[in-house]
Formats: C-alpha cells, sequence, structure tokens
C-alpha cells in the first residue's frame, strides 16, 4: 500500500498563511474550522549582562500542519461509527454521512487535528485533498505555498529526498504515538517535542473548540 505523505521545510517557513487560507477557500471552511495551521513558536529571554550590555537567546519560528495521516491514526481507532477510514493511499478522512459528531476522535488525536463544527454536529478535518490526487493534482496547501515550504507525495520517496529531514519538531506531539506520515526539514531555531523553553504564540488562532 502507498503512503502519501507531507515535506514540510521551516526554513522556508515565513509563516504567511498561503497554505491555511488556500485551505478554507477551497474547502469552503467556516470560522469554526480550519484544516490546515500555522502555529507560531517563539521562545527565549533578553539576559543583562554585567557590563551593561544584553545577551538575547530569542528564537521564532513557524509550523505548518494539517492532518498527518497517520500510520496508526488514534481518531480511526476512537470512532465508534466507523465514520473515519484509511484508504489505501494512506489517506484518513472522515464520511460525514456515517459521523454522528461524538467527538471521540477530537478528543483521541494527540496533534489535535480534527475539528467538531456546532452547527453540522459534525467532525471535520484534512482529507489531504482527495479529490484533487484523484484528477492528478497536488494539495492544494502545496500548490498555493509560494515559497514552496510544502511537498507532497510517496513518504517514502519523499524520505529518499530528505534524509536528514525529522519527524516532528515543537510544539508538535510525540510522533511514537501514531508515527505521522510527515518529515520536517528543522530550521536552526527550531526545538524537539516536548520543549518547554518557548509556547505557541498564536495559541487563539489555532485552537477551535
Amino acid at each position: 500500500m502507498t503512503q502519501y505523505g507531507f515535506y514540510f521545510d521551516s526554513t522556508r517557513c515565513t509563516g504567511c498563511r498561503t497554505c491555511e487560507m488556500a485551505c478554507k477557500d477551497y474547502h469552503d471552511l467556516s470560522t469554526e474550522a480550519a484544516f490546515r495551521r500555522v502555529f507560531d513558536y517563539e521562545g527565549g529571554e533578553f539576559v543583562e549582562n554585567a557590563d551593561g550590555t544584553v545577551t538575547a537567546t530569542t528564537y521564532a519560528y513557524h509550523l505548518s500542519e494539517a492532518c498527518n495521516h497517520c500510520e496508526s491514526p488514534k481518531c480511526f481507532a476512537a470512532c465508534p461509527t466507523g465514520a473515519i477510514e484509511k484508504d489505501e493511499d494512506g489517506i484518513v478522512y472522515i464520511k460525514e454521512d456515517v459521523c454522528t459528531g461524538t467527538g471521540a476522535c477530537v478528543d483521541a488525536c494527540p496533534f489535535g487535528v480534527p475539528i467538531l463544527v456546532k452547527e453540522k454536529n459534525k467532525a471535520v478535518k484534512c482529507d489531504m485533498c482527495r479529490d484533487r490526487i484523484a484528477e492528478g493534482k497536488r494539495p492544494i496547501c502545496v500548490e498555493a505555498c509560494p515559497l514552496r515550504a510544502l511537498e507532497w507525495g510517496d513518504l517514502d520517496e519523499l524520505k529518499k529526498a530528505h534524509p536528514d529531514a525529522v519527524h516532528a519538531i515543537a510544539p508538535m506531539a510525540d510522533p511514537s504515538i501514531t508515527n505521522p506520515s510527515v518529515i520536517i526539514n528543522a530550521c536552526p531555531a527550531a526545538k524537539e517535542v516536548g520543549d518547554t523553553t518557548g509556547a505557541v504564540a498564536n495559541e487563539k488562532e489555532v485552537t477551535f473548540a
């Protein structure tokens, strides 16, 4: 079975949110949901030295994250109605006509990807633009990125093309939980998963409840 995945180059990303906006526009999403989110992760401090100079340890970088279409998706295992499936290309998607809005997938996903849309009482998330892939196109977020910070394709081929890529950076969850189908070129400022020196600076923007 093919496993499609994403590659994200954090050395290229400027946090412009073009990927996020293109996704929202293409999928006609309301303000209650976003299938791709851009996290601003910041940390460090300014330390005044004895001689009056200041040493800065500050850092900031961006993380563009959608559904990771994990090898072992917790959302799939948790759904009580069978509304979540993983197809032959490794794409994890929600069948809205089967979803009853229990929110089990929302609670189960360590990456906080599924969103329960109250007006529809349905869970929604990125489906990797399955309709576009069926037409031989790339996901809309990949097409839209002006700096080519996103790539998409067979995960094994992406790993061959980017052998130094890592599976996760802060503020992502521990990748060993679900084995996400995502690899990342970490910028010099990027912190490892579990980092406590920084925080998400735009939490309200990326949180949907």
